[in-house]
């Protein structure tokens, strides 16, 4: 099976919102090469519909999550306009598929991000501002059976982000050790902090830099970049309230309704 038919499955699937068959049978195991091929696809398509690329997101950030799928790195998605709602506005569960939430930290970049060897100075001299953010990560494969393959190829299960409204100095906040509590419905269900995430999330935007200019596409003067996880994702339901705080970095809240 081509490319552009495995891309097609995971595209039918997201527009008649049934999900499908997980699709690394049609791939080596470890072909992330191809994945990210098929996920460029879609993306692609989506651009040339009128869809406005506006940063990355980095999920598989969690080493112990990374020992479960059999890998030794994250890996990535792309962020389009419309994938982003603001604060005040609810979310509806009939957009979503098989909708998860994660809270994590957002860097928004002031400057590019070129070269080889990037380090963590580079990324925090090139960071304008960080601040709260839940992702709402979403599967068009089937029950969430997913493997590396599947993920990176259906845009690394992305669906949805909002961002909080205060922004902190990169510098000003113990990105490590600052806490982060989920709540859904009043219910603290998830927690964490800065070392869930590559030991600190300064670590996977590093990662994300080399990766993009290593495919010749670095990263960008106002990109959004989601860094990853602060600790477990969890589900969502309709009519369910959640609320994410992450020290340092304030509030966020929203409906899904």
């Amino acid at each position: 099976m081509t490319h552009q038919e495995i891309a097609a499955i995971l595209l039918q699937a997201e527009i008649t919102q049934k999900a499908c068959a997980p699709i690394r049978s049609h791939l080596k195991e470890l072909d992330l090469e191809s994945a990210y091929k098929i996920q460029k696809i879609n993306v692609d398509q989506k651009i040339a519909k009128g869809g406005i690329e506006i940063g990355k997101k980095i999920g598989l950030t969690s080493f112990k999550v990374q020992e479960q799928l059999g890998v030794d790195q994250p890996d990535f998605g792309v962020l389009l306009q419309h994938m982003q709602f603001q604060q005040g506005e609810n979310l509806a569960f009939a957009e979503l598929m098989q909708p998860k939430a994660e809270a994590e930290i957002a860097f928004i970049l002031k400057e590019d991000l070129k070269g080889k060897n990037i380090t963590t100075e580079d990324v925090i001299l090139a960071t304008d501002y960080i601040t709260s953010a839940i992702e709402i990560v979403g599967s068009r494969i089937k029950d969430w059976n997913i493997k590396i393959t599947d993920t990176i190829a259906d845009n690394a299960s992305s669906s949805h982000f909002i961002l909080g409204t205060k922004k902190a100095n990169v510098q000003e906040i113990d990105l490590e050790n600052n806490k982060m509590q989920l709540f859904v419905n009043d219910q603290l269900v998830s927690e964490g902090d800065g070392t869930s995430c590559m030991g600190n999330p300064l670590n996977s935007v590093v990662w994300l830099a080399n990766k993009m200019n290593d495919l010749g596409n670095p990263l960008k003067k106002g990109e959004i970049i989601l860094s990853g996880a602060l600790g477990p994702m969890v589900n969502l339901n309709p009519s369910d309230k959640v609320k994410a705080s992450i020290e340092g970095l304030g509030d966020i809240d929203f409906l899904v309704h």
